[in-house]
């Protein structure tokens, strides 16, 4: 290649994009490379069992065959009450790294093989206490004759993401950035009754507004 052509190749787009792949793969080698920072954070044993007009009605439990399947560090499962008596089950999946395959499930993956079918599929902005306007998953599943209300995050470093593509995203960000990639998914689901979807969601918002200041504290930041 003569001079003038080399010249016309280092100006050309192609080289610009072979340039900044280059340095992409550069810089993620270097990310990744890295012994991993990994915050500490309380087990969910100690989890409060109150949270504000909510108690903890049952202390569930994750089969060893689920949590094989979850790879995640810490499970929470537990299904709290208000004075309205109606179950509202909390479910927190942590994972120190997302490193060597370790990322959290996406309940709507998980739907179709534990026979719910979905018939609403959306996002919503809900205003979380500390942290204001957030966008989450909202889905409303049938199995049968039950409705259920779902309301779910991933949640990492204090950030609320709903999109899943864009939890990953930031995920690769935080390993370059901080060299961690410690995330949580945060899952609601409320009971529909009597066809009243309106309350259920309601109920749902509410139990989150009650529960976000102790998972908040729970995660690493």
């Amino acid at each position: 290649m003569d001079r003038q052509n080399t010249l016309d190749f280092l100006k050309s787009t192609a080289f610009r994009i072979v340039t900044i792949a280059l340095l992409a793969q550069a810089v993620a080698f270097y990310a990744f490379s890295r012994t991993e920072y990994t915050p500490r954070a309380a087990p969910f044993a100690v989890f409060p069992t109150v949270l504000g007009s909510y108690q903890m009605a049952v202390e569930g439990v994750v089969e060893q065959e689920v949590r094989d399947v979850l790879k995640a560090d810490d499970v929470l499962t537990r299904t709290y009450a208000g004075s309205e008596r109606i179950p509202i089950n909390l479910f927190i999946a942590a994972f120190k790294t997302q490193r060597n395959g370790k990322t959290p499930h996406s309940p709507k993956n998980c739907l179709p093989g534990s026979g719910w079918s979905q018939l609403v599929n959306e996002q919503i902005t809900i205003d979380l206490p500390g942290l204001g306007p957030s966008k989450v998953n909202h889905y409303v599943v049938a199995k049968g004759d039950d409705r259920s209300s779902v309301i779910y995050w991933y949640q990492s470093r204090d950030r609320i993401v709903g999109s899943e593509y864009l939890a990953k995203f930031y995920s690769v960000a935080d390993s370059i950035r901080y060299n961690r990639s410690d995330t949580a998914i945060v899952r609601v689901v409320v009971p529909v009754l009597n066809g009243d979807q309106a309350t259920a969601d309601r109920r749902a918002i509410d139990f989150i507004h009650a529960a976000f200041p102790a998972v908040r504290e729970a995660l690493p930041r």
